[in-house]
Parts: structure tokens; sequence; C-alpha cells
């Protein structure tokens, strides 16, 4: 029994040892040879879509949509989480295209976020055809995008289209 009691102190006692020393490599570790810490690194998400008129042939009408592009459309990103909330505002250019980017959704998840276009800025097409109504549309996971000294997680919430409430 005695000798079980010194094996164990005496391997209790290496491992006190070995331990103040930082472990196998702790004599690098105490010269000052640690690593250096990882650069901060910036996130952000950009979120993107199109806003179509259907049926219209305005400036830069594509036939095989049957519709037109429609900038100045005021675009929003909107993420809740309970209580908590945030809102993103956005314009479509030339294209329909619109393309929202922020650093300070990092609390939300995708899930969380929605994209709303309440009205066409085009009085003649202002009736919501797709998605119907005005639930927003979800975010759908495109792909990540180094940025400078940062990192973005792109979104994509695809195409919102209206429709005239009478013929164009």
């Amino acid at each position: 029994m005695a000798l079980i009691v010194r094996c164990v102190l005496v391997a209790l006692s290496a491992a006190v040892l070995l331990l103040s020393l930082g472990g196998p490599r702790g004599a690098a570790a105490m010269g000052g040879q640690l690593p250096p810490p990882p650069p901060t690194v910036n996130f952000s998400i950009g979120v993107q879509g199109v806003v179509w008129c259907k049926s219209c042939k305005y400036p830069g009408y594509f036939p095989p949509m049957d519709a037109s592009p429609l900038p100045g459309a005021v675009v929003y990103l909107r993420c809740q989480q309970r209580r908590r909330s945030a809102t993103f505002r956005g314009v479509s250019g030339p294209g329909g295209y619109f393309l929202i980017q922020t650093s300070q959704v990092a609390s939300f998840t995708s899930q969380q976020c929605r994209v709303y276009v309440p009205r066409s800025p085009v009085a003649a097409c202002g009736v919501p055809y797709l998605p119907r109504g005005n639930r927003g549309m979800p975010l759908k996971f495109e792909e990540f995008v180094k940025l400078g000294n940062g990192l973005q997680g792109l979104y994509s919430v695809g195409n919102r289209l209206f429709r005239p409430k009478n013929r164009c």
C-alpha cells in the first residue's frame, strides 16, 4: 500500500512540475515565442435582388420574363428577434437591382431577416404580383465575399414583381 501511495505522489509531483513549465512546450512558451493573435476580421452582410414590373414594356424590358426593371424602388431589410429589431433601407438602381450592405446584424440569424418592397416607384405598375402581398422575402445564402480587411456573407432574395392594375 505504501508503494502505491509513493508512486501516486511521484506521478503527481511530475505532473505539477510539467504544468508549471507550461506543458510539454512550456519552455518555448515562457521564452516569449507565442504566436501573434489573429487579426480582427470585419464581417458584414449584403442582400441583393431585382424589382420588376410584369407585362409593361418600360426601358430595359426583358422578353423572357415579360417584365421591365423598376429603378427607384425603396427596399427594406428588416430583422427581428422578439422585441429587438433593426431596419436598413436601400433603393433599386437603373436595372432594378438593389444591394443592401450592413455590418449591424451580427446578433440576428438569416431566418430572422426578410426583405420588403412595400410599393412600386411607378404608380401604373403598383399591384404586388410575386411574392403576393407584402409578407417579405426570405434571405437565401449565396456565398462569402472577401472585401478588403473583411468578409461579407452575400444573400439573395430573388425577384420582386409588381403588375399593373389595368393594361400598360
